[in-house]
Parts: C-alpha cells; structure tokens; sequence
C-alpha cells in the first residue's frame, strides 16, 4: 500500500478518537513516524529482485562459471545486493528528504546518540538478514522449476510479521509475542523500534543478540542450501 495512502488511513482512524487517544502506546505523530522509519529502513534494506536473479542463475546454469573460478557465489551476490541498495539510496534520498521535511512535524526524533548508533547497527543486521534468508529461498531452484510461488508465500508473510503493515505491539501481546520467536520481527519493526526509543535497556541488548543469532542462522542456512543444492546441479554446454 502506497505510503500516502497508509498516512490518510491512520490520520482518519486518529480523527475519530477523543484528543490525546492513543492507537496501543502510539500518538499520531509517533504512528507516522513509525511508516516514515519503515519507509527509510525498507529503502535500506529490502531485497529487490536478488532471489529472481540467483533462481534464474540456478536454472539457467550461469552459476557454472562461477564453480570453475575462486569466486563465492553468496559473496558476489552480496556485493551486487550492497551496491544495488546504495544506488537506490542515492536516487531515492532526495524525494525521500523531501517528504520527510514536509512531514517534520511528525517525525519524532531519537532520544540520544546511542540509540541511534544500536538503530544503525540493527539495520545493518536487518539487511545481511533480508538477503540472508532470500537467498536461501532463491536456493529452492535447485530442487524445483518454479520457486516463485514459495518467494510470494514468503514475501506475504514477512510483510504482515515483519511490522509493515502495522507496529507490532499494538497486536494483542501473546500474539506479538509468539511472532518474536520468528526473525521477521527483525527485519523492520526491531531497528524501527529501537530508534523510537520503544525498546531500551536489556530488552535492547537482549533484542540485538537474538538478531544476530538469527543472521548467522540465516548465513549457515544459506551455505547449507548450496552445499546440498549443488550436489545435484548439472549443465551442458558451454
């Protein structure tokens, strides 16, 4: 849903509640805040198209070049994952500047400088967990023709669990809960959450440990993937 659009449904369902009424522990100006930070996380972290490219790679037998060279696959696709994200960053930082200047008067800034610091730390965790877990998916191709269907199944429910469309916690508790024993919490609400200062102190530390568990459990799944997946890879031709 269009970002605009998302803005308009929240400032309706706000107009209809007495002044100073919150939406779980959100005011309007923390809500949009809240889409804005989703906005600018997405932007840093979201996989475009990789799992698409590495399947096609997979079925196409591109990958063969890269078994007779000394490159890591998973290295090389990271890197064009990084650079990719940093070129859009680069187009889309302007319009995104400006829309945020426009809508200053809702953006809540951090409380202080090292929750800003754990903010950058946990989306830099969210984006290698992003690629991480899409690049296994991608790892499906080796098994079966079409890996699309499993790509949107996994996209439908990271979208819902992962804090894009709505925060978490204002679901009812157990189950905000039980979605934090799965890692897509961690690739949008987490690091959203930690710049508004809405998890601090242990739960802080104890949140970014189990993000970092999670990302290295998505790299060895990852390698896992290939390792199995390659065994049964064959190509002709050349």
């Amino acid at each position: 849903m269009p970002l605009i659009a998302v803005l308009y449904v929240w400032k309706t369902i706000y107009q209809g509640k007495q002044a100073g009424e919150t939406v779980g522990d959100y005011t309007l100006a923390q809500m949009i805040s809240y889409y804005l930070l989703a906005t600018i996380v997405d932007a840093l972290t979201a996989v475009n198209e990789d799992d698409w490219q590495i399947a096609a790679d997979i079925k196409d037998g591109n990958i063969s070049q890269f078994l007779l060279k000394p490159i890591d696959y998973l290295w090389f696709r990271l890197c064009l994952f990084v650079s990719g994200r940093l070129t859009y960053l680069a187009v889309a930082a302007l319009p995104l500047a400006l829309f945020v200047l426009y809508l200053h008067r809702y953006f809540v800034l951090p409380p202080d400088w090292t929750t800003l610091g754990f903010f950058l730390a946990s989306t830099m965790l969210t984006a290698l967990l992003q690629f991480f877990m899409s690049y296994t998916m991608a790892m499906l191709a080796f098994w079966v023709l079409e890996v699309s269907t499993f790509i949107f199944i996994l996209f439908a429910f990271e979208y819902i669990a992962s804090g894009h469309l709505f925060p978490l916690d204002i679901l009812p508790h157990g189950v905000a809960q039980a979605l934090f024993f799965t890692p897509f919490p961690y690739q949008l609400y987490f690091p959203v959450s930690v710049y508004m200062g809405k998890i601090v102190g242990s739960d802080l530390l104890r949140g970014m440990l189990i993000q970092t568990l999670w990302v290295v459990a998505a790299y060895l799944l990852a390698r896992f993937a290939w390792a199995r997946g390659i065994k049964k890879y064959s190509a002709v031709g050349g």
